[in-house]
């Protein structure tokens, strides 16, 4: 690791230390800290983002930005991509090595496609933090560290809640994200596998809606009218998927909760509040705010410490009204 960053990371755990204290005596104002970071010799960080895709997507980008203030000794630089295009994100992150930034955040578009500029961050001894979304193939010698919650673990706890409440088996639709992405390859096979151990469960059908709520409104529709509404449970890959399923639900004369049962990934406020009103039966907990330890780790990273390659940011899940209705005053997202 270089000396320019070894000493740019210890730059930013003494200005972290100093905003702390002058927090903890109730003085200090934002002037003070952006002096206290030094002006020019902030950390700077290129943000490879995925930019605009529902209620999650919003709360995990504002919560990184935020995170990484200049308060906080960074300096930045926020790139979204371009109607979901991996293309434009291979040449933000190119030009954040180009502009030799301290480091880089991957929140990646497409699971695969990633080791060339990897490859060259690595070179330029830039390092990288995926954020959310892994790539495919995992290989963790590419970048320092991935953080987020665990896509596995959280669809097999559905599919664990589905084959519980439907003891003798159900028939069953999954609604995805869009294909090629590293969290809908792991939702589906953390539900594949579990149901596969069931009994009665049939899967009728699995498309595409595109994370979104009129998509899957629609989506679910067709799918209902196929199959003479002989569905009673669906397995929506994120809230709004759910929601939208909800809707057509009740657009098709059926109760959501009752004759459909629809579980959901994200555990945005929308889908507590759907959960309470009885559009949605179970919401699993998709963590996005786990800003404040990517600003751990890259600070121990440009200090020259050793991290792990993987950390879990831990989720819950929300089986009942009483339970959405005690998180829902405390919810950020």
């Amino acid at each position: 690791m270089s000396l320019k960053k070894t000493r740019a990371g210890l730059a930013a755990l003494t200005v972290t230390g100093l905003a702390l204290g002058l927090a903890a005596c109730g003085g200090g104002s934002d002037d003070d800290a952006t002096a206290a970071a030094g002006g020019d010799d902030l950390v700077t960080v290129g943000f490879v983002a995925v930019g605009p895709e529902g209620g999650w997507r919003t709360a995990n980008e504002n919560n990184i930005k935020t995170a990484f203030s200049k308060e906080a000794g960074f300096d930045l630089k926020y790139s979204p991509a371009t109607d979901g295009s991996q293309n434009s994100q291979i040449t933000a992150f190119t030009s954040f090595i180009d502009e030799e930034v301290d480091v880089i955040l991957l929140s990646a578009t497409e699971a695969t496609g990633w080791e060339d500029v990897l490859g060259k961050a690595q070179e330029a001894e830039i390092p990288v933090l995926l954020l959310d979304r892994g790539i495919e193939p995992d290989d963790d010698s590419l970048y320092a560290t991935h953080i987020g919650p665990d896509n596995y673990s959280i669809s097999v706890s559905a599919a664990e809640w589905a084959i519980k409440t439907f003891p003798e088996g159900a028939n069953y639709v999954v609604l995805e994200g869009p294909a090629g992405l590293s969290v809908v390859n792991e939702r589906n096979r953390g539900w594949d596998d579990t149901m596969a151990d069931a009994t009665g469960f049939t899967k009728l059908e699995s498309q595409d809606a595109n994370w979104s709520t009129d998509e899957a409104k629609k989506v679910f529709e067709t799918m209902l009218k196929a199959h003479n509404n002989d569905i009673q449970l669906v397995f929506a890959q994120n809230d709004e998927m759910g929601l939208g399923a909800a809707q057509a639900v009740e657009a098709a004369g059926l109760t959501p909760g009752t004759d459909v049962k629809i579980i959901t990934i994200d555990g945005t406020k929308a889908a507590l509040q759907g959960l309470i009103d009885g559009q949605l039966s179970f919401v699993a907990e998709y963590n996005p705010l786990f800003g404040d330890l990517a600003v751990d780790l890259v600070n121990r990273l440009l200090a020259g410490e050793t991290i792990e390659s993987n950390y879990v940011v831990d989720s819950v899940t929300f089986d009942s009204p009483e339970a959405a209705e005690a998180a829902l005053p405390t919810r950020e997202y």
